[in-house]
């Protein structure tokens, strides 16, 4: 451990969600000695949620004896470039949707100037897999978020993929569904897979299917317009066929994109992360079936579909402490 280590011991991570933005402080070890957390919506603009964050995170910073102990911070964001520190034109953040916001410039200028670091929020998770998760060891894996929006990390060769812009890897706006038919997606196209398979999506699904069909279901119990993708998945493990269908549909659709994705990169494992991964089998063993039923012949039977092993929010707090140890 070096003496800048041993005089500043800590950084701090950031895991920017669609939903929640939640803090970590971090050792060399990758202990996390303290967290807090906000509401990443209900902000206008990017300054209102600087501040919301600030409110939080400096009690907590004070809890590790203050901001001389900290030596940098990362972050993971939606639509987060790793060369530029910026957040740009992020589908589901009100405050970034439709501008460039230079997100880690803001946070280093109201945390004394210390080094602030950022980078997409799924090859944040990617990171915290390969160091602390399931992927330790691997060299060549994606990790594929499924929570608000539908992320990926892409590493190959022991490297995150980011591309000459730093914007590689943004597999969730691949298109599944062309044409008119296509779900709009925030990001101003249609037919994204993140407009099918992410927990949003799922829920829109369940809509469609209550709206279009007079099949019966437990779901028709709830209000149509608050369905959650957590509500699909209780349904569906009580035997509610509607719902079990919801996550074959859901789950044979991100397989067909995995098959397309090896043809890419050709990776020993697809691990899944947020809190979709929750429903288990009923999204895995479709995604697994359909994989194997489309991946070109050379791809078959390769790769392994795993689970993120690290709790919650944990990888992705994790991965984006890692930029700060590497920020001078």
């Amino acid at each position: 451990m070096n003496e800048q280590m041993i005089q500043k011991p800590y950084v701090i991570g950031l895991d920017l969600g669609g939903t929640n933005s939640v803090f970590g402080i971090v050792d060399a070890r990758g202990d996390i000695k303290a967290t807090t957390a906000i509401k990443t919506g209900g902000h206008t603009t990017p300054e209102s949620y600087v501040d919301a964050c600030m409110e939080v995170l400096l009690p907590v910073i004070e809890q590790v004896g203050g901001l001389d102990k900290i030596k940098a911070m990362g972050i993971g964001a939606p639509n987060g470039n790793y060369y530029n520190g910026t957040i740009e034109f992020a589908p589901n953040l009100p405050w970034a949707h439709d501008t460039v916001v230079p997100l880690a410039q803001m946070f280093s200028e109201r945390l004394g100037g210390i080094p602030v670091g950022l980078t997409n929020d799924a090859n944040a998770a990617a990171m915290g897999e390969m160091v602390y998760g399931v992927a330790r060891g691997m060299k060549d894996f994606i990790v594929i978020t499924l929570g608000t929006g539908v992320g990926s990390g892409i590493v190959v060769n022991g490297q995150v993929v980011y591309g000459h812009d730093g914007f590689a890897g943004e597999l969730g706006h691949v298109t599944m569904v062309r044409g008119a038919e296509g779900r709009l997606c925030g990001c101003g196209r249609t037919g994204c897979l993140e407009t099918y398979c992410s927990a949003t999506g799922v829920a829109r699904t369940a809509r469609e299917l209550l709206q279009n069909t007079d099949r019966p279901s437990l779901l028709r119990e709830l209000d149509s317009e608050s369905i959650t993708s957590l509500d699909v998945s209780i349904a569906a493990e009580k035997g509610d066929e509607l719902a079990k269908e919801i996550y074959d549909f859901t789950g044979k659709m991100l397989g067909e994109a995995c098959a397309d994705f090896a043809a890419f990169s050709s990776p020993e494992a697809f691990i899944f992360f947020g809190g979709m991964t929750k429903a288990g089998e009923l999204i895995m063993k479709p995604i697994r079936e359909a994989y194997e039923a489309h991946v070109m012949k050379p791809f078959r039977g390769k790769a392994q579909f795993l689970v993120s092993g690290l709790d919650g929010a944990s990888a992705a707090v994790l991965g984006a402490s890692a930029i700060g140890w590497e920020l001078k």
